[in-house]
């Protein structure tokens, strides 16, 4: 009973909620069934989004659980705390304000989110290549999580901050760790004290190579979605796709008024194919919009997108695209190499399967190296009727066999 007690009195009501449900072995929506409630119902309860759980809401939970006695008055008293709970004495900590607003990128802030808020996982990293967005994206569901649920949030930027006495500061209180800029790796045993001593505690990392870690969860971040050369004369369609939404946000910030015209639509959209949605890229070439036309853009990037420099004044972004690929590109084993360089040779985009009579090797070995790849945001999956298929990025396809290729991977 000393256990039960200590669960009840350490635990919130939405995670007492979800470890009652898992532990009878119930889905959200069977429960919701059950109880005659709504599976939103359930899910925004257990994440924390819903803070005053109405009394016949509760019953209806306990009965559906079939809770009695002691284990039901905890039940209830947990739901009571909650209310009681609702304005702490310390207001959670806010996470660091972005720069600018988030595009595109609607459906991984919701699935990241969920994935902490709603499923409970615990230890959760974001990797892809440098200037793919990750921590834009982390930043945005660092956001919603204290502002919906109320959680606070610890920001280390790059290891520059020891997480060593963080236990101490963070208690019991839920709470959003976030290691951006990880590359260097993480102290996996001071993770596991953090867990162990902190009930609350989920923690998000960006890298651009994932480490592995025992429980965690790897969620590979891809370039925005670029538009089909179908929809270059289409500037309505073509203003829907994710990354010409990114990219017009930035041009109608650095020129008001800018309208995606049918004469300037091919070539918007080009560019966004050229960089393959990257947003870092497509940042930096959106701060020269104000001395160069989307089609004299087009025109340097196809003379050379990787020595296409940040503009003198205005830019406040980071991004070098050749600078991230080479980094990739020097990461990668002989063999990941070779694998990445026929397949850049293969036009259109191909399966897992195809890449395995590609290499001419043991097929779990080259579907291991077409993992890493995607892990490390060299190549992208695209949709597809027949299962999972992939497409090398275009920037890869340019730079695999040139001098370039060579230069940059050293560089990196």
């Amino acid at each position: 009973m000393h256990g039960v007690t200590s669960l009840q009195s350490t635990t919130g009501f939405g995670e007492l909620l979800r470890v009652r449900r898992e532990r009878v072995g119930l889905t959200q929506q069977v429960l919701a069934d059950h109880a005659t409630l709504s599976v939103r119902a359930i899910r925004d309860m257990e994440s924390g989004r819903v803070q005053r759980p109405r009394q016949e809401t509760v019953r209806l939970l306990a009965d559906a659980l079939r809770l009695e006695g002691q284990h039901r008055s905890s039940f209830e008293a947990a739901a009571r705390r909650q209310v009681l709970a609702e304005e702490p004495r310390d207001e959670p900590t806010a996470p660091p304000v972005a720069r600018g607003a988030i595009v595109g990128r609607e459906l991984e802030v919701e699935v990241l989110t969920d994935a902490l808020a709603v499923h409970g996982d615990r230890l959760v990293t974001v990797a892809g290549l440098g200037g793919v967005g990750k921590t834009r994206l982390v930043l945005e569901v660092a956001r919603r999580l204290h502002l919906v649920s109320r959680w606070s949030v610890r920001w280390i930027d790059s290891g520059r901050q020891s997480v060593a006495g963080l236990a101490r500061t963070i208690g019991e209180r839920p709470t959003l760790l976030v290691l951006d800029g990880a590359d260097a790796g993480v102290d996996t045993a001071l993770l596991d004290e953090l867990f162990h001593r902190c009930p609350g505690l989920r923690v998000l990392i960006t890298a651009r190579v994932p480490q592995p870690l025992p429980g965690g969860q790897v969620i590979p971040l891809a370039p925005l979605p670029t538009p089909g050369p179908e929809l270059d004369h289409d500037p309505v369609a073509l203003a829907e796709v994710g990354a010409v939404r990114l990219l017009l946000s930035h041009l109608r910030r650095l020129r008001p008024g800018f309208r995606l015209e049918p004469e300037e639509a091919p070539a918007v959209a080009s560019i966004c194919r050229q960089l393959d949605g990257l947003p870092g890229a497509l940042e930096l070439v959106a701060g020269w919009s104000t001395v160069l036309s989307p089609r004299q853009l087009v025109a340097r990037l196809t003379d050379g997108p990787f020595h296409l420099a940040p503009p003198p004044a205005g830019f406040g972004g980071r991004a070098d695209v050749g600078a991230a690929l080479g980094a990739a590109l020097g990461r990668l084993t002989l063999g990941q190499r070779d694998l990445l360089e026929r397949l850049a040779a293969t036009p259109g985009d191909w399966s897992g399967e195809d890449a395995v009579a590609l290499s001419g090797r043991p097929p779990q070995e080259c579907l291991a190296a077409v993992h890493e790849l995607l892990a490390s945001g060299l190549i992208r999956s695209v949709p597809a009727r027949d299962g999972v298929r992939f497409t090398v990025l275009n920037l890869c396809r340019r730079l695999c066999g040139t001098g370039v290729y060579a230069e940059l991977a050293a560089a990196g």
